[in-house]
């Protein structure tokens, strides 16, 4: 996920010890949320009715593009319903495709604007490398 920029975010309804110690069990560095109180499971009315004694939510796997624009939705509790990482390193080709223009340098176009100095449209993006990192602190 690094090497392509993207960001992973897990949310759980467990209670915040328990989120964290799965967090843990499973080695993530990335963001787990704790949401106790059912409140994206009301909002997206995603409850595993079936189950009212422990009251889950049917997983579900969001792509987004920028600006949080739904990609994709995968809303598997079985197993054939969950994206493989294929789908998702599909489904994260497609949105980097889509939103960075220099997806495909070795177009004409691409390299005649590298010639004409035009590295806005580069990662990244006319800025430096030092200002882009600062950028994300």
């Amino acid at each position: 996920m690094e090497v392509g920029y993207c960001r992973l975010v897990t949310i759980s309804t467990d209670s915040l010890t328990e989120t964290n110690e799965y967090r843990s069990g499973v080695g993530a560095h990335w963001p787990f949320l704790s949401d106790a109180g059912r409140v994206v499971q009301k909002d997206l009315d995603i409850a595993e009715y079936t189950d009212p004694l422990h009251n889950p939510m049917i997983p579900h796997v969001i792509v987004l593009e920028p600006e949080l624009i739904i990609h994709k939705i995968y809303g598997g509790y079985w197993f054939f319903g969950r994206p493989t990482m294929e789908d998702l390193r599909q489904d994260l080709r497609a949105v980097t495709k889509k939103c960075r223009a220099d997806w495909d340098i070795t177009t004409p176009e691409m390299k005649r604007a590298w010639q004409e100095g035009r590295k806005e449209l580069f990662y990244p993006y006319g800025k430096t490398y030092a200002q882009t990192i600062h950028e994300q602190d």
